[in-house]
């Protein structure tokens, strides 16, 4: 039997995260169910509400979402229904009608999907579905909420009825009115509406001429609002008709309120499972914020939670865009409690409070925050000692209250007990209350509890280093800035800083010092001792995580170029296979050119047959048998080889001509020639000069002999020196 006292509910803000549990209900009946959730009271509610939460998570991430399962509270209804003689609004039927759709939809859809929600699955099949409620309401009632016409034979001849009369009322009016304005009886506004009624503005002077009911008159008194008496009895007509009308829908709604009413405890069953549901539909979504999952849970006592994040703290920080610092926590038989030491402000206290909340959480239904490798196992009960909790209304004090504490704890202590405990020992004096700590935990640890507690006292640190099943914790401190790393290390001591953490602060030296001498000798060295180790260990912790991200990193490029080389050795593979198939063409190529040779002089067909035969009974009896399921692979094989080969050689290609393109030279603008220019032939060696140009040709002077040249065949040697 699960029982968690609700001080400890207090003492690690239980309340806080039921609160941003609720805000993600989607009905207000859900955000109620959240707001009292407690611990479960049995190892199997705890499991199975972890299940459907589980399952619930799964569904955010595939295709199979649950359907919406929203709905309108029928609390009221569900209580009318069990009055006699009571019967329900149209509103209400309404209500009715679609919470048992949603319930018919949500369970359609679970028994489809049973494989990817199981336990969601069975939570539903104690459940009928009857939607011949939804018909027979529907035939009632339309999708406004109004009694349907044809709901039954006597409403539907008086709504027809009042129909007529209504129309008769309108045309009985609309004849007066024409007839006294023609006799211009009536004022300019003609007509009005007294209590819902056309009525006709008639002229004081003229109200005896006008036959009807007198229905009221104007501020000033100059009109006088008349109901013509024919529509007036058509209007009495009505009103005894909508009477009528109205016992009729009456009689109509108490029907099918006794139809609905031996249904009454399903609907109520309906609204529960819905209410349940959406409950479950918020864990899975706080879950689902804060990466909360569904770790291994074990019946052995080993509580091994990795990187264990403060939910609270978590989503706070997120929403500042601060990093929460994860935790684990070792506890087995053979460690059963752990002792945290070191100086304030280091996260003791959240370390604490991260464990007692998960597991309060867990054993809520709640999935938790935590590595999936995670194993953790139920406690019967969890008890705790966490803030400051002195007592105004009882006029204790802190350490009076912490004695009444420590006497609940002895009478509730046993071995499937977690407690824990924030600085344990305090409120007194350190060498009594440390004295009375220290036998507080021998208790605990003979009665084989699990706890965690933390403390400054020297006397528990050398307590947990002595017993076989008690460890020692601390929280880590950078050695240079004294600043906290908040890492909890498990199996050495922390030592308080206080020296160390004063001096940072600006107290002078010789004051510290003189607070040296004050104390026992022992202690300040027993002290600094662990201050050193934990400067080693910090160090060792910066060395191993340096080594472990320096092996990621190699065995990360191992991988690559195993990668790489396995598909260069695929490439290379591939291109040899097409090589000796390009080899064995060209052996066949010149082979057949040989016989074919050999026929050209000669001219023997049977010779030539031979050959040709004997070549292809040569190359066939190379050849396996294969499908022609396995001769498609092979030549589609090749294909792709071939289609590679050809690609990589367009791209040699391509790159080759794009460095012929650089390679050229941009070709000079060609000079303009003038006459008396020397000049020589592009392919030629001689030297002359122009004597004329006319039309694109030039006479070119080269002493002995003169010829006419194109200008285009021309390259300048010189320019003519004026």
């Amino acid at each position: 039997m699960i029982n968690i006292h609700e001080k400890t509910l207090q003492d690690i803000e239980f309340h806080a995260v039921l609160q941003q549990i609720a805000e993600l209900c989607i009905t207000d009946l859900g955000r109620i169910e959240v707001l009292e959730i407690k611990p479960f009271t049995t190892k199997e509610l705890v499991v199975q509400s972890l299940q459907y939460t589980n399952e619930y998570v799964s569904s955010f991430y595939n295709d199979n979402r649950i359907p919406n399962h929203g709905f309108e509270p029928i609390t009221k209804e569900v209580k009318l229904l069990k009055i006699e003689n009571s019967y329900l609004e149209t509103k209400s039927f309404k209500k009715i009608a679609s919470i048992t759709l949603t319930i018919s939809d949500i369970l359609k859809f679970l028994k489809k999907f049973e494989e990817y929600y199981p336990s969601l699955h069975k939570l539903s099949m104690s459940l009928e579905v009857v939607t011949h409620l939804v018909t027979e309401i529907d035939a009632i009632i339309d999708r406004f909420g109004d009694v349907k016409d044809n709901a039954s034979d006597t409403l539907y001849q008086l709504r027809k009825a009042i129909n007529s009369v209504r129309g008769k009322i309108n045309q009985s009016f609309a004849s007066a009115l024409n007839t006294y304005h023609n006799l211009d009886y009536l004022d300019d506004i003609r007509e009005s509406v007294v209590e819902n009624k056309r009525v006709l503005a008639v002229k004081a002077m003229y109200r005896r001429k006008v036959k009807g009911s007198i229905m009221g008159s104007s501020k000033t008194g100059s009109i006088v609002y008349i109901q013509p008496e024919q529509t007036f009895q058509y209007a009495r007509e009505l009103n005894n008709l909508e009477f009528d009308e109205s016992e009729e829908v009456d009689k109509i709604l108490r029907n099918l309120t006794e139809y609905v009413r031996p249904y009454t405890s399903l609907l109520e069953q309906y609204q529960f499972f819905l209410v349940r549901l959406d409950v479950i539909y918020a864990k899975a979504k706080y879950a689902q914020s804060i990466n909360a999952i569904l770790p291994q849970i074990n019946d052995e006592k080993i509580y091994e939670a990795k990187d264990a994040y403060h939910p609270l703290l978590f989503v706070s920080n997120k929403a500042e865009g601060k990093k929460t610092f994860p935790q684990s926590i070792y506890l087995n038989p053979e460690n059963r409690i752990i002792v945290i030491s070191g100086p304030n402000a280091g996260g003791k206290s959240i370390t604490l409070k991260t464990i007692g909340l998960l597991q309060v959480m867990l054993q809520s239904g709640m999935l938790v925050p935590v590595h999936e490798k995670s194993n953790i196992c139920l406690f019967d009960r969890i008890i705790s000692d966490i803030g400051d909790n002195q007592s105004i209304e009882n006029h204790l004090s802190t350490y009076s209250y912490r004695l009444k504490q420590m006497n609940y704890f002895l009478r509730k202590c046993n071995k499937n007990t977690l407690f824990l405990i924030d600085e344990f020992g305090t409120g007194s004096d350190p060498e009594l209350g440390g004295a009375l700590a220290e036998t507080f935990l021998e208790e605990f640890y003979h009665r084989e509890a699990f706890g965690i507690i933390t403390t400054h006292y020297s006397n528990l640190k050398v307590l947990a280093n002595e017993l076989p099943y008690m460890q020692n914790a601390n929280m880590m401190f950078d050695e240079k800035s004294l600043e906290p790393m908040f890492k909890l290390i498990l199996g050495q001591a922390g030592s308080s800083f206080t020296f160390e953490v004063a001096q940072k602060n600006g107290i002078p030296y010789s004051l510290i010092n003189r607070a040296k001498k004050k104390i026992e000798r022992g202690k300040v060295r027993f002290d600094a001792t662990i201050a050193k180790l934990q400067k080693e260990r910090s160090k060792l912790e910066k060395t191993e995580r340096s080594l472990k991200e320096n092996e990621k990193k190699k065995q990360s490029e191992a991988d690559k170029l195993e990668e790489i080389n396995a598909k260069v050795q695929k490439k290379l593979e591939n291109y040899q296979e097409l090589y000796d198939s390009n080899q064995r063409l060209i052996y066949l190529g010149q082979k057949f050119n040989d016989v074919s040779e050999k026929y050209f002089e000669n001219k023997r067909k049977r010779e030539l047959m031979a050959e040709l035969f004997k070549l292809v009974q040569i190359e066939n009896s190379k050849r396996k048998k294969v499908s022609a399921k396995q001769k498609r692979a092979e030549k589609a094989k090749e294909q792709q080889v071939k289609k590679e080969a050809e690609k990589k050689v367009a791209v040699i290609r391509q790159k080759k001509k794009a460095a012929k393109k650089k390679q050229i030279k941009v070709e000079k603008p060609k000079p303009i020639l003038k006459v008396g220019d020397r000049v020589r032939m592009h392919d030629g060696r001689a030297v002359g000069s122009i004597d004329s140009i006319e039309k694109g040709k030039a006479i070119v002077n080269y002493g002995i002999f003169t010829t006419n040249v194109n200008l285009d065949l021309l390259e300048l040697v010189e320019t003519k020196k004026n």
